[in-house]
């Protein structure tokens, strides 16, 4: 650019030559190149803020006037606007309200003259982002435009943020809920494991808690209980006999009746399985079914001698579906009585060992239900996994 051009005064191609020189240590390394529109009614303001905001760091544009501006904004995009407010036709003020409507997001700044100060901090009310007093000076140019740019770029995060903000809830909470399921896959499995141990100690009654189990929640879901009281019982279900892994081989698997001593030291197999789960925060609602479910209506069972509605209805609905299958399966001292029978003895005990209520609602339902569930050997395979155990 030639210094000597005839349409600048000499006072301000002085001072352009001056900030040529300058340029190079004041200029930041901003990763983006700034777009920015320099509007002005004076062609030396424009040429000046042409030279302070030049490569790399911006690219500059000029209008010379109000009109002009809105064109070029609407033709391309800007970052930030340099305007003075006093120009015919759209003053600096109208623009900057306009800017601010149509284009939220570009930062603007003002120029005045020292007498109109007033009216530069009179724009930052009206949304201008700073003011440049001229004669302008590229250091104060280059800084303030930096500091409008950041807060443009941290409004923008900010809205941007905003506009994500339920989507990044929803992806979170499905980042939870896989989290979740495969926390209850691994509760599951341990459920598994822990129930193939209780059926390898005691083969006799091999398969004993998966149908216990499935007649349980049959009768349970005939009683509306909730998904959360489903899974509860299934778990004390499936685990109930967790206790008998510490009473001694010669008492469990003893293929006679058990004497009085004995069957005290089986007696303790509900209170030894209370015991080893209470600790466990995901069982610990399922170790009161495993600790209730040989009390009976009546009050004459154990361990605590609970009556009627003092034991727990996962333990009620549980003792109906043990006694139920204990009927029906074979023992080494006896063979398996039919269904019908079985459905007969426990209306027989209603109000004694049952709760009645539980009792008609088990007699209510097809008697098909249970010679299905014992045979169906796929079905009683394995634990049911989560809310699986609901279809």
């Amino acid at each position: 650019m030639s210094r000597a051009d005839p349409a600048l005064p000499a006072e301000t191609e002085s001072h352009l030559a001056h900030t040529e020189s300058k340029l190079a240590g004041l200029r930041s390394n901003r990763p983006h190149v700034a777009r920015v529109l320099a509007v002005d009614d004076e062609a030396a303001a424009c040429k000046l803020l042409s030279i302070i905001l030049g490569p790399p760091a911006f690219r500059c544009s000029t209008a010379g006037n109000g009109e002009e501006a809105l064109a070029a904004l609407q033709r391309e995009p800007f970052d930030a606007v340099i305007s003075d407010l006093q120009m015919p036709g759209i003053s600096g003020m109208e623009l900057l309200n306009e800017v601010r409507r149509r284009f939220p997001h570009v930062a603007f700044l003002v120029t005045t003259g020292v007498d109109d100060v007033d009216v530069g901090v009179q724009a930052m009310r009206w949304g201008a982002d700073d003011y440049l007093v001229k004669p302008l000076q590229e250091n104060v140019v280059i800084g303030s435009l930096e500091r409008a740019l950041h807060k443009q770029q941290l409004e923008i995060e900010v809205e941007n943020y905003r506009e994500h903000l339920e989507e990044m809830v929803a992806e979170r909470t499905a980042q939870l809920q896989t989290a979740l399921e495969k926390i209850e896959c691994s509760y599951e499995d341990t459920l598994q494991a822990l129930g193939a141990a209780i059926d390898l100690r005691d083969s006799e009654t091999a398969g004993h808690s998966q149908r216990v189990c499935r007649y349980a929640l049959e009768m349970a879901r005939a009683l509306g209980s909730s998904g959360a009281e489903l899974k509860t019982l299934a778990r004390g279900a499936y685990l109930h006999d967790i206790g008998k892994l510490g009473i001694p081989d010669g008492i469990l698997l003893k293929p006679g009746p058990l004497g009085p001593d004995e069957w005290k030291v089986m007696q303790r197999h509900v209170q030894v399985g209370f015991d080893l789960v209470k600790g466990i925060s995901f069982l610990a609602d399922a170790a009161e079914i495993i600790h209730s479910h040989h009390e009976r209506f009546d009050g004459s069972g154990y361990p605590r001698g609970l009556k009627g509605a003092k034991i727990p209805l996962g333990a009620r609905i549980f003792s109906i579906a043990d006694a139920f299958d204990a009927i029906t399966s074979d023992r080494p001292y006896r063979r398996a009585s039919s269904f019908a029978f079985a459905r007969e003895r426990i209306r027989s005990l209603s109000g004694q060992q049952f709760d009645p209520r539980v009792v008609d609602v088990f007699l209510a339902m097809p008697e098909a239900t249970w010679p299905t569930i014992a045979k169906n050997q796929r079905q009683v395979a394995s634990l049911p996994r989560g809310l699986d155990l609901i279809p």
